[in-house]
């Protein structure tokens, strides 16, 4: 498609874009785990429009629970989480995975967790814990650096450098941990020996006191659609039987999977000459 045939094709876009919901759907989107409550003024700040336009999105939105509000500061409401749950419960591979991620805590009485990228980050869909002193402030909906984390560095295995370097346009990539790669190149050298071993396992990666081992789950397509893991407390790792964990997560993301009509031996074939258009 030329650079006429794109303008064209956003100009047609443009045309059926609603402007009061884009607004209104950009002013939900200003609230995240660090920014709980806003109030009415730092949103219009925020979404650079007038004080007024934000009221009337702000009235319409708590109408509809999307918002409530204490005293001058508003927070997301109950019609929030309840999409949110609503979209999870809508994932075929969610529903698929749920029952994998408990047989696999189960069996290793470790948390497993199943993720997805959505662009730079990627988000927890589901989560399976056993009963433990051990706690994580992940949950379901927790969104986390791509680049800076093992299950992250999975779901970005699929992407060529030009793709990558496309998603991180930066000169340098922002810090979490000692361990983070510093380059787009750094991180695609990465990402391609994770894909070359088929399985990532880090201690301390993203935090010092937490490390993972994860593998791909792939669709029919082939496709890199989640990434499925198990989370252990960095001091018990020297205890893990780290083969029979490995072992155990490797088989959970290969029968997600395969319930996902991949076809293995297929992608087998295929693979090399992937591998090698990687780097174009």
């Amino acid at each position: 498609m030329s650079m006429n045939d794109s303008d064209l094709l956003k100009d047609a876009q443009d045309k059926y874009i609603v402007p009061g919901l884009e607004r209104g759907l950009l002013l939900l989107c200003e609230f995240s785990r660090r920014n709980r409550t806003l109030t009415a003024p730092e949103l219009a700040r925020r979404l650079a429009l007038p004080r007024s336009t934000i009221f009337r999105l702000l009235t319409t939105l708590e109408t509809m629970g999307f918002v409530t509000r204490s005293g001058n500061e508003y927070r997301l409401g109950m019609s929030v989480l309840r999409l949110g749950f609503e979209y999870l419960a809508s994932l075929e591979l969610t529903e698929l995975g749920q029952p994998l991620l408990a047989r696999l805590c189960d069996r290793l009485n470790y948390p497993s967790n199943l993720v997805v990228r959505d662009g730079r980050s990627i988000v927890y869909v589901a989560k399976v814990s056993p009963p433990s002193v051990f706690s994580s402030a992940v949950n379901v909906g927790t969104r986390l650096p791509a680049h800076a984390t093992v299950l992250g560095r999975i779901l970005l295995e699929d992407l060529s450098l030009a793709e990558l370097r496309e998603l991180y346009p930066e000169e340098h990539l922002e810090q979490f941990s000692p361990c983070t790669p510093k380059t787009v190149m750094e991180l695609f050298d990465l990402v391609q020996a994770d894909r070359q071993r088929g399985f990532v396992s880090s201690e301390g990666f993203f935090e010092s006191t937490i490390s993972t081992v994860a593998a791909p789950v792939r669709d029919e397509t082939s496709r890199i659609v989640a990434a499925l893991g198990v989370t252990i407390p960095t001091a018990q790792i020297a205890h893990v039987n780290f083969n029979e964990l490995l072992l155990q997560v490797r088989r959970s993301a290969d029968e997600l999977s395969r319930l996902l009509n991949y076809n293995s031996a297929a992608a087998h074939d295929g693979q090399h000459r992937v591998t090698a258009l990687m780097r174009d």
